[in-house]
């Protein structure tokens, strides 16, 4: 049975056309995954089918009454509440008819009047069937199936990074449980564990969902049906994500065959009617130029813009390039027992720990970005950094990407800038299109355009993967294994730093619990 439906879906912006004249359905036994290359309009689909974008045209049905649960890839919130009464605001409609029900009670004990406790029954069959009394059980248990608990529910929403916000968010839509779920990357900020435990819970979920990913080993452990948005169309293939792999180049094939067999016969056709335009078989020649006129060309299976990177590189000669002694990071209090480690010259080092136990929160301590409760991090002399920072935040967002290169280094000729970016991954029309409209994978494309751009022998990178297309990934991990420098990485993708790393450093194992 459908829970959505989808037709003649024709959407573009600017000179780029995603999609047009799609179709496809959702039906109520679906776990579907999303996926497609950055800027193919994954995100912008999810937006047109939750009302935030109009289609140019097209119909989205969804059935009537159905309640959708949706997490935005840069998701936010204004809220003042703290972490618990957020989560607990899930539960509002139980929480107001136990007060319905609480209100019965005072007013039987004032008049006496039978019916209010024949209410009061009926509120409690509601509170039962919702299992009203084990909802702090359930909030518990989703708070630590996705790290929440080490921020503890006091802490307000509004002073969580981007990262933990959306874990927040999307702790808030699981226990709501509406009727679908559209998640937009919902493992960026997730490491391992939660990882796989939300594996698990939209395994046991019992409504159908949607789910944009680029991490496609999650994508193959919950899905059932796939839709791939490429070359502006919408293809939908039964089955797990490697089976619709399987189907798509099937499928890419049989187009390649076709375009090859009907070019061949246009140029013979072509061919044909140059030789025979005038004499005895004009005539025959005029009707295979009609024929042609009339004739709707294929076009051949095509590959979007491929990024590859080159992180130059200024020699350092050193035994040893960083130093961290007894380091104490934190903010109001030290997140970590206190760090000591060095690096040896052409390290490559990744730190990894769930979210929220303080990665990011050590490198910018070492970086001196944070004060510290204590202790040293030294780089030696001659050390040139390079830093990505995860969040996709910039100083004026309505620049373009071809603006934003011009001002930080007014000496490139505007040629050299396109190239640049077209390296990364950019096409030509987001190279003139505002950061704010970019995707979060094109976005990313620029930051890392961005560290090509200046020479150093360390790098150190938070979460670089996060949005990135997984043809993007592989070309970032080469340029990675390619650079003769330091590395520190920060990544909850263990397919992304295998064979990378030469040393892992467990944060957990430093962290200081409550």
């Amino acid at each position: 049975m459908s829970i959505l439906e989808v037709s003649g879906l024709t959407m573009g912006f600017a000179e780029k056309e995603l999609y047009t004249d799609a179709s496809f359905t959702l039906n109520k036994e679906d776990h579907m995954g999303i996926i497609g290359q950055n800027g193919a309009g994954k995100s912008t689909l999810i937006k047109l089918l939750t009302g935030q974008l109009l289609a140019d045209a097209g119909q989205i049905k969804w059935q009537k009454k159905t309640r959708i649960g949706y997490l935005d890839q840069y998701a936010e919130s204004a809220h003042e509440l703290t972490i618990g009464a957020f989560l607990r605001s899930a539960f509002n409609e139980l929480d107001e008819i136990a007060e319905k029900q609480a209100k019965c009670y005072v007013d039987y004990a004032q008049t006496l009047d039978e019916r209010l406790l024949e209410k009061a029954g009926k509120y409690q069959e509601q509170l039962e069937a919702g299992d009203f009394y084990a909802l702090d059980v359930q909030i518990e248990r989703v708070m630590t199936g996705l790290g929440i608990d080490a921020l503890g529910k006091e802490r307000q929403v509004s002073q969580c990074s981007g990262g933990q916000r959306s874990k927040i968010i999307l702790a808030k839509l699981l226990l709501e449980e509406p009727d679908v779920l559209l998640l937009d990357e919902p493992t960026n900020y997730l490491d391992t564990e939660h990882i796989e435990w939300l594996i698990e819970y939209l395994n046991a979920f019992s409504g159908c969902f949607m789910v944009i990913s680029h991490d496609y080993d999650f994508l193959e452990k919950i899905t059932n049906t796939i839709i791939d948005v490429s070359f502006g169309k919408i293809t939908k293939y039964t089955g797990s994500f490697k089976k619709a792999l399987k189907q798509k180049e099937l499928k890419k094939e049989v187009q390649l065959k076709a375009y090859e067999k009907q070019r061949r016969q246009i140029e013979k056709d072509e061919a044909y009617i140059r030789k025979n335009k005038a004499g005895t078989r004009a005539a025959m020649a005029r009707s295979r130029q009609k024929r042609l006129d009339k004739l709707e060309r294929l076009t051949p299976p095509s590959d979007n813009l491929q990024a590859k990177f080159n992180f130059p590189y200024i020699e350092l000669l050193s035994a040893t390039t960083l130093k961290v002694e007894n380091l104490s990071v934190g903010y109001e209090r030290p997140l970590l027992s206190p760090v000591t480690f060095s690096l040896s010259h052409g390290e490559k080092v990744v730190l990894k720990g769930f979210n929220g136990i303080g990665k990011s929160t050590l490198i910018k301590s070492i970086l001196g970005e944070l004060k510290t409760f204590g202790g040293t991090a030294q780089f030696v002399d001659a050390t040139v950094i390079n830093y990505f920072n995860q969040e996709l935040s910039w100083e004026d967002k309505t620049l373009t990407p071809l603006q934003l290169l011009q001002n930080i280094y007014p000496k490139l000729e505007p040629k050299t800038i396109r190239q640049r970016l077209a390296r990364a991954g950019l096409n030509a029309t987001n190279i003139l299109k505002p950061l704010e409209l970019l995707s979060g994978g094109e976005q990313t494309k620029v930051k890392l355009c961005l560290l090509e751009l200046k020479p150093s022998n360390f790098l150190i990178l938070d979460e670089p993967t996060n949005h990135l297309d997984d043809e993007t990934k592989a070309a970032l991990k080469q340029a990675l294994l390619d650079f003769p420098g330091n590395i520190l990485l920060v990544t909850h993708e263990e397919s992304f730093y295998a064979g990378l790393a030469d040393k892992i450093f467990d944060v957990e194992q430093v962290s200081l619990r409550k």
